[in-house]
């Protein structure tokens, strides 16, 4: 049987991701990992979990929770630099060159 954190390792993603996407989308962690799984291998699923990220650190700063909101920044960050393809400013460096015609 899988436990939480094999379902979290399967997702490519670190734990706090994970819980970062069960708060945003209000599911338990193991459904979260799973959606996070499936965001992580779509096209632009990467820019729409820092989304999901990004709207967490904006409610947890209008909510007055300043620890929190920290936290979910450094989540942010190590997103980020685990998921290049989620930054805008390299996007353009990650695409591959046109194949030329034969």
């Amino acid at each position: 049987m899988l436990t939480l954190e094999d379902c979290i390792a399967l997702s490519e993603l670190s734990e706090e991701e994970v819980l970062a996407i069960a708060e945003h989308e209000h599911i338990p962690e193991m459904a979260a990992a799973e959606f996070g799984n499936y965001l992580v291998h779509c096209e632009d699923g990467e820019t729409c979990i820092k989304a999901i990220i990004k709207d967490d650190i904006a409610a947890a700063s209008a909510a007055g929770h300043r620890d929190r909101a920290l936290a979910l920044r450094l989540v942010l960050r190590n997103f980020i630099l685990q998921h290049p393809r989620c930054d805008e400013r390299r996007r353009g460096e990650l695409r591959l060159p046109e194949r030329r015609a034969l």
